[in-house]
């Protein structure tokens, strides 16, 4: 971690962390969700600029003397995403609505904090197992409940 990243490294972190982003949006995109390519993308950048922005300070800081702590900046980022995410769910009655969509929000920010950290490996880990999830798991639940729960993702 550097507390004054070249160029070419902030182009890779957070290069990285919109296309992952991207990634996952690509099955909300294609299925006509509100929360699609560029709002994940955007999202994703977002918390790593933030870790990019944490980390870098808070070595500063700790270089000159100072006493930082740049989880401070992550958690504070969780609970932003976590309100993102609350307003994404509509409960009617007895139904609830885009839990699923709010927790992609969710996950597309940890990995953009991931990547914003430059935990590669662990960014590209949680980008496959949430895309597993999105795409594969969605059509064995269909298959197995029918499709009464179709589009209230």
């Amino acid at each position: 971690m550097i507390a004054d990243p070249s160029i070419d490294d902030m182009l890779l972190r957070l290069g990285g962390a919109a296309g992952l982003g991207m990634i996952l949006g690509l099955d909300w995109e294609r299925r006509g969700f509100d929360a699609g390519i560029r709002t994940h993308a955007l999202i994703s950048l977002s918390a790593a600029l933030l870790m990019l922005c944490a980390i870098s300070v808070g070595e500063a800081v700790i270089r000159s003397g100072g006493d930082s702590d740049p989880l401070r900046v992550a958690q504070g980022l969780f609970q932003a995403l976590g309100f993102i995410g609350a307003g994404m769910v509509f409960a009617r009655r007895e139904e609830v609505r885009n839990l699923t969509s709010a927790s992609s929000i969710v996950l597309t920010g940890a990995i953009g904090m991931a990547c914003g950290a430059g935990l590669w490996k662990m960014a590209l880990i949680a980008t496959a197992v949430g895309l597993f999830l999105m795409v594969i798991v969605r059509l064995g639940t269909r298959y197995f409940r029918g499709e009464r729960k179709a589009g209230k993702e």
